[in-house]
């Protein structure tokens, strides 16, 4: 602008971020764990803080996983550890076990400058990457794990996205293409809308407990080879939000397939501890695609993945979290190392907290009958939750509940009146809870945020309130559920 230029004009500058001028990609991104449900319940905690008359006391959030904002107590020797690596003058206080000293000391030795609060190497600290390669070895039943192929991460979610990231090239019809269940956790719909991929649907079977069927998986790779490039598949096992639990022969039929079709498989496992059903069993995708010989274990590429944040630790907010990979190019590798140490290391304390997880007591030390006890504890209540979730829920007209047979949440289907479904503005399940959320105080996730069959409507709670608590929700969920038919027939 020329000096004199009438002040007016200046003021009509348009900013140069807005909406219409901001990266395409981030518009397209949804998030429904933490989507305008959750936000209204956030804005109902203040109106009830703020003394506002409500037909209840506090907002219940069954919408995320997150065990210890439920009340789950943290496990006592991982925080003793954590302290101890915090706080190292703590080393002299005699209230610590020798063992929790012990691997204090040992993380310690490892950070630069004895210190946690130094970088650490980018692929995370080596000893811990040794740990975390014995970990899988014995969980695995002796099958080699390699810690180069191991890199540590801020929560499973980083690690996803940056394999995610290697993956997705070309343009038109040579886009890549990736496979995901539907219903799916929104992390991956979100990943591929910023990377600008392809997302391609293979529906879980609800009349069969959300089990994953080959037919289904050809049906969805054949469609999409007319307008993409499909090269990956996606699974996650134990699965969110559905909760089912893949079998070993299931397991086999998806690397045979993944084999055929030439995709690089992803495992997301993060819920390996979380195993409540009488007659199934984890099984890794690494340890079955080795059983199944060189084949399959010299040829399929596949990246699995798992974190601090699930199974009995809930340590969600310390962001741990590695990846394994397997039979990925050296070439690719070397571009791997590049990319995550662009973002320099993941957060120590949470590499810390891996550590213990992989490498927790062992029968001849001090802190095992305590750790076993509170590991022990947690679990089970978590399985005596799920029973009772499916229980109560079966027993509601209008609503149906598959077993929840691990991970931390039920995917129940609900039967809503027409009259409910001809709401304008409102996508159906959306507006269930959102009148769910203002009448009873309790926020749930719509089944729209994970995808769900056309012309079917669902729900995600977790099953991590305490079992009194939890029971009450069920009860208020279960009364709604009556009044809201009733209304709308």
């Amino acid at each position: 602008f020329k000096s004199g230029t009438p002040h007016h004009l200046t003021l009509e500058l348009k900013k140069v971020l807005t909406l219409d001028s901001m990266n395409p990609n981030v518009k397209r991104v949804e998030y429904a764990v933490r989507g305008p449900i959750v936000q209204r319940a956030v804005q109902i905690e203040k109106e009830l803080k703020e003394g506002a008359k409500k037909p209840f006391t506090e907002v219940i959030k069954a919408n995320i996983g997150d065990a210890h904002a439920m009340g789950q107590k943290p496990i006592t020797f991982f925080r003793q550890v954590l302290a101890l690596c915090s706080y190292p003058a703590l080393l002299e206080d005699s209230k610590f076990p020798e063992d929790a000293k012990q691997r204090a000391r040992r993380i310690l030795e490892a950070c630069g400058g004895h210190s946690i609060g130094a970088y650490s190497a980018s692929q995370g600290i080596e000893c811990i990457r040794q740990d975390v390669a014995r970990y899988i070895e014995k969980r695995d039943g002796g099958i080699p794990s390699n810690p180069d192929n191991i890199y540590l991460s801020t929560g499973a979610s980083d690690a996803i996205v940056t394999i995610l990231k290697l993956l997705v090239c070309g343009e038109g019809r040579d886009r890549t293409g990736v496979m995901i269940s539907i219903p799916q956790y929104p992390l991956y719909s979100a990943a591929l809308a910023d990377l600008g991929a392809v997302q391609i649907n293979y529906y879980l079977d609800e009349d069969n407990c959300w089990s994953l069927n080959i037919t289904e998986l050809r049906r969805a790779l054949s469609a999409a080879r007319e307008h993409c490039n499909p090269r990956v598949l996606c699974i996650i096992n134990p699965g969110n939000p559905t909760g089912q639990v893949q079998s070993r022969q299931c397991i086999e039929d998806v690397i045979r397939f993944a084999k055929e079709e030439h995709l690089f498989l992803m495992a997301d496992e993060v819920y390996q501890d979380n195993v409540y059903a009488e007659g199934c069993q984890f099984h890794s995708f690494k340890k079955v695609l080795f059983e199944m010989g060189p084949e399959y274990s010299n040829t399929v590429e596949m990246a699995s993945f798992h974190s601090t944040s699930k199974c009995y630790m809930g340590e969600c907010g310390f962001r741990g979290g590695y990846m394994e990979v397997i039979n990925l190019d050296p070439e690719v590798k070397a571009q791997l190392i590049k990319l995550v140490s662009v973002r320099l290391c993941p957060p120590v304390p949470g590499q810390a907290l891996l550590d213990l997880v992989v490498n927790p007591p062992q029968p001849d030390e001090p802190s095992y009958a305590t750790f076993m006890k509170e590991r022990t504890a947690v679990l089970s209540a978590l399985a005596e939750k799920a029973r009772l979730t499916e229980q109560i829920f079966n027993t509601v007209p209008g609503i149906t509940c598959n077993p929840v047979q691990g991970a931390m949440y039920t995917f129940p289907r609900i039967t809503l009146p027409q009259k409910a479904i001809d709401k304008l503005g409102l996508v159906p399940d959306m507006f269930y809870c959102m009148r769910l959320l203002d009448e009873e105080g309790i926020c749930l996730v719509p089944g729209s945020g994970f995808g769900q069959r056309e012309g079917t409507y669902h729900f995600r709670m977790t099953i991590l309130p305490p079992t009194e608590k939890l029971k009450v929700v069920l009860q208020k969920i279960r009364e709604f559920q009556l009044r809201f038919t009733q209304e709308f027939s």
